[in-house]
């Protein structure tokens, strides 16, 4: 059998993982993602587009109006998960958890099909919805997941979460494009 042994530096101090005790402090990433953040070197898209970026922040806000906060977050997640966004998926994670959403759907949302019961039958659609529209070249939305999705959905509800899910994809690709670095939160900054 073989460990598999890492450096990893923190905070100036240098650890074998494999001998790393449990009375050592976590991992703190804050070291790593301001250097990421320093060595970024793609454009800022909130300053060279800044008409373009506002109205893609009035897009998101008028998507997220009357519905569920926890199903946006969902909605966010999946999609940040689908389309490889860490930016977007750290963001929306600490969000969730900000409005009380359990580690343990957090965790699951990745794997929901697997977890159904973890989702209500509601959240369940409009997950297979967002996978369907963020994964729309593999085969469109096949009309049994959009079927599904205006059962529980009234028609302007559905279209919120339409428009959810294509504004949650636009943001995924600006912070793709632009190297975004995880762990940093412009709203904040």
């Amino acid at each position: 059998m073989t460990t598999d042994t890492h450096t990893v530096t923190t905070s100036g101090r240098t650890s074998d993982s494999a001998s790393h005790s449990a009375s050592d402090s976590a991992f703190e990433p804050t070291a790593g993602i301001a250097a990421a953040e320093a060595a970024r070197t793609r454009l800022d898209f909130a300053k060279a587009a800044p008409e373009v970026y506002r109205a893609i922040i009035r897009f998101d806000a008028a998507a997220r109006a009357g519905l569920d906060p926890a199903l946006v977050e969902l909605i966010q997640i999946r999609a940040s998960h689908l389309n490889h966004c860490a930016y977007c998926l750290h963001m929306h994670t600490n969000d969730a958890r900000k409005a009380g959403e359990s580690e343990d759907r957090l965790h699951l949302v990745a794997v929901w099909r697997e977890a159904r019961h973890f989702f209500t039958p509601k959240e369940q659609a409009a997950l297979a919805l967002t996978e369907a529209v963020t994964l729309i070249a593999d085969g469109g939305v096949p009309d049994p997941v959009y079927a599904e999705a205006a059962a529980h959905f009234e028609e302007r509800e559905l279209a919120q979460v339409l428009s959810l899910i294509l504004t949650i994809n636009t943001w995924n690709r600006v912070a793709l494009a632009t190297g975004k670095v995880a762990g940093t939160d412009e709203r904040t900054g």
